[in-house]
């Protein structure tokens, strides 16, 4: 799959294209859906499927305040769209200067003039162009001038059905949110149709857990919702190579770990540290590595703990409790495609 930072990148006659327009927060199973859609679609018409997508998100820009935070990083983000089959993203630099063109300047400039848009595939509640001004209408008004088809795609729910029950409201990033500050990730699994992940590099932290048998590898500024504190079974993802270029074994890649997200209050802790002991190992150097925390299931809430020795009594039983989980699961779901 080709990745355009600028719309200047995308090759001289690319298309005819299949295009989509979104931000793909999570890119969970309805996003999955319609871009699977999509591409079967451009395939059969000879043409090139395209998501365009922003960063930062628009809401980071126009009311940074009071933004959602965002599932996905950009890597990752990237990563799963490609899974879907596109052919290319043009991920564009949202500024309030990109948010300034017109409807008409927009869908010129990238979706005509760049991308050669015979079909856009849009929901129903598209907005687009200077404050939003361009809606549903007006994109299949300028599909009529400029010769695209507009393809009006419906939300997509668990079972198809129409009904806004808990168990069947339309998967949304807005869901995963919610479940998240829960900290039920095993519900997030089955509405992503993966597990979450939390991305950062591996910083030195305190070397409490190393002391105390369990040595953790901490993140840095992560990408990717943080969910509830806690303590929760997941997956240590790495790169094929570390960050100096030395490769990484084939059986080291993905690691079963013990997930510790807080600010460990039996130590008095007041920052909140995502962190990660990776089971069985005390070899690793992890430092200075971008890694990828994939979340199976919460164990429990964080405790403070009356001694060291109780602490040690309960990270024990929780070791026990991350085999039990990740023994039902063969492999990270990502492995599984």
């Amino acid at each position: 799959m080709q990745v355009w930072t600028d719309v200047s990148q995308v090759p001289t006659g690319w298309g005819p294209s299949v295009v989509t327009l979104g931000n793909f927060d999570g890119v969970h199973r309805g996003h999955v859906a319609v871009l699977t859609r999509m591409v079967e679609d451009a395939r059969a018409v000879g043409a090139r499927a395209v998501a365009v997508t922003f960063t930062p998100h628009p809401a980071q820009v126009h009311r940074p305040h009071d933004a959602p935070p965002l599932l996905l990083g950009d890597t990752d983000r990237i990563e799963l769209l490609a899974a879907t089959g596109l052919d290319a993203v043009l991920l564009v630099t949202y500024t309030l200067d990109f948010a300034r063109q017109s409807p008409q300047e927009f869908v010129e400039r990238y979706l005509v003039g760049a991308l050669r848009a015979r079909t856009v595939v849009v929901g129903r509640d598209v907005r687009f162009g200077w404050q939003n001004a361009g809606d549903l209408s007006t994109m299949r008004e300028l599909g009529e001038r400029y010769g695209f088809e507009v393809d009006v795609i419906d939300d997509v729910r668990p079972g198809g059905t129409p009904d806004e029950t808990p168990a069947h409201r339309r998967w949304s990033s807005t869901w995963v949110r919610e479940l998240l500050a829960d900290g039920d990730v095993r519900a997030v699994s089955d509405v992503l149709g993966r597990h979450h992940r939390v991305r950062g590099v591996v910083v030195h932290g305190d070397a409490r857990g190393r002391e105390l048998g369990y040595p953790t590898a901490n993140l840095g500024a992560t990408t990717g919702m943080v969910p509830a504190d806690g303590v929760y079974a997941g997956w240590l993802r790495r790169g094929e190579r570390r960050h100096d270029g030395t490769p990484v074994a084939a059986e080291d890649r993905v690691l079963p770990a013990a997930v510790s997200i807080g600010t460990n209050p039996t130590f008095d802790g007041r920052d909140r540290r995502v962190e990660a002991y990776v089971l069985d190992r005390t070899d690793l150097d992890l430092y200075d590595e971008e890694v990828a925390l994939e979340l199976v299931e919460r164990l429990r809430p964080t405790l403070r703990f009356d001694s060291v020795d109780a602490l040690l009594e309960q990270m024990a039983v929780d070791v026990q409790e991350v085999r039990r989980v990740l023994g039902t699961v063969l492999s990270s779901p990502s492995d599984r495609g």
